[in-house]
């Protein structure tokens, strides 16, 4: 019982060389200055980041909470991540800010870390959509005098405009993307399982990623790769089905570069289409391509959406539409991470912007029964410039690239 008692309640690690990061120093002040000009507007004296995707914008580090709390408190001269102890020195070299390390030997010491790092701050921007009532509870607990202040959506729209270093990262993104497209593609055959096919191109990504990024973790990159039934839903996971002749395919290649989502998707058919089969398809492809001749600096998210689905609506598929047109791309995964402000849904009024990073994705879902049945995908990634819209995406899309045997 003594031994725990004079264990502390947090520590820094020993000084060590940090690791390369994604970014150059200059690109993390940069993003920690903006973050303190949003505190200015807003009257803080003080900034609790919680998520992943803003700890990592801002520092670097991408931790992986396994149930623990992590933290990055920034105020006007200090940027500090909070850790957990069994991360040892890894937040410390792998992200641009102090760290401070807090231990498991008496709960809650992740909030007092946080308590003691933001000081007599009277107003604190908090992340809103991410904090849990209990979080928030612990956090009244740790600054009782302190005024929580969201501060998630002015720095999602911050994070919505990319810069050159992050546009170049995307790039090679979707290079690398369209590299397990191409190993996807040429590993399906009848009788392969699905995830035998996905693991073939996440192999080739994951070895491409290291190849072109020597420095970086290399976390996070995986395949979805759907077949027959299985390709109505965007994010059904892989199974072990085995192909079929006669099967509607969806290839879904995703690489992770530090933090860093890119996708590429595509439908694919073993075996000769039927003739349904081919229109829902050819359809998905024009509306594709019309999205695509939509994506422009001025256009609003929106209008965009508005001007697809009349184009479905006067082919009847419309009702066949399963979710929004497109997405931003930054820091953000599966499972963290989302810049919900520039997605092509009709509720989103964004206006598109020189620097914003989108993709281009429709998908039409037939259901089960019906001839064509099945999910029909198209996505690219588009960069937005100042007269236009760039496609980084190369792999090729429609029934003359990808019907199989």
């Amino acid at each position: 019982m003594t031994d725990q008692i004079h264990r502390p309640q947090s520590f820094r690690m020993p000084e060590a060389p940090r690791a390369p990061l994604p970014f150059a120093p200059a690109e993390y002040a940069a993003r920690q200055a903006a973050i303190r000009a949003e505190m200015q507007a807003l009257g803080l004296d003080a900034v609790l980041l919680t998520s992943m995707h803003n700890i990592a914008w801002a520092t670097g580090f991408l931790y992986c909470s396994f149930g623990r709390p992590y933290g990055c408190v920034i105020t006007a001269s200090t940027v500090t991540t909070v850790s957990a102890d069994i991360d040892g020195g890894q937040p410390a070299r792998r992200g641009l800010a102090e760290n401070l390390v807090y231990t498991d030997w008496q709960r809650g010491n992740f909030w007092r870390a946080v308590g003691w790092l933001a000081g007599r701050a009277g107003r604190i921007g908090i992340e809103a959509d991410h904090l849990t009532l209990a979080a928030q509870e612990a956090l009244r607990g740790a600054l009782p005098v302190a005024e929580p202040v969201d501060i998630s959506g002015p720095l999602m729209a911050r994070r919505m405009v990319k810069s050159a270093a992050e546009i170049a990262l995307i790039r090679e993104g979707a290079r690398i993307a369209d590299l397990g497209g191409a190993a996807v593609r040429e590993a399906i055959r009848p009788g392969a399982r699905e995830i035998d096919i996905a693991m073939a191109g996440r192999d080739a990504m994951e070895l491409e990623i290291a190849r072109a990024f020597p420095d970086t973790e290399l976390r996070d990159t995986w395949v979805w790769f759907q077949s027959g039934p299985n390709t109505d839903g965007a994010h059904n996971p892989v199974t072990t089905r085995a192909l079929a002749p006669g099967d509607l395919l969806s290839l879904n290649t995703f690489p992770m570069i530090a933090g860093y989502y890119t996708a590429l998707e595509r439908t694919l058919f073993l075996g000769e289409p039927d003739a349904e089969t081919l229109r829902i398809w050819r359809a998905n492809v024009a509306a594709h391509e019309l999205g695509l001749s939509l994506i422009r600096p001025g256009a609003r998210c929106d209008e965009i959406c508005a001007g697809i689905n009349r184009f479905l609506a006067d082919e009847g598929l419309l009702e066949y539409r399963s979710f929004g047109y497109g997405h931003s791309f930054g820091v953000l995964s599966h499972y963290y991470g989302r810049e919900a402000g520039l997605e092509l849904r009709e509720d989103i009024d964004t206006a598109l912007a020189p620097g914003m990073v989108i993709s281009m994705e429709p998908m039409l879902r037939i259901p089960a029964g019906r001839p064509g049945a099945g999910g029909y995908r198209e996505h690219d990634i588009l960069v937005v410039g100042e007269t236009g819209a760039e496609n980084i995406t190369g792999f090729p899309y429609g029934p003359e690239a990808n019907v199989i045997g």
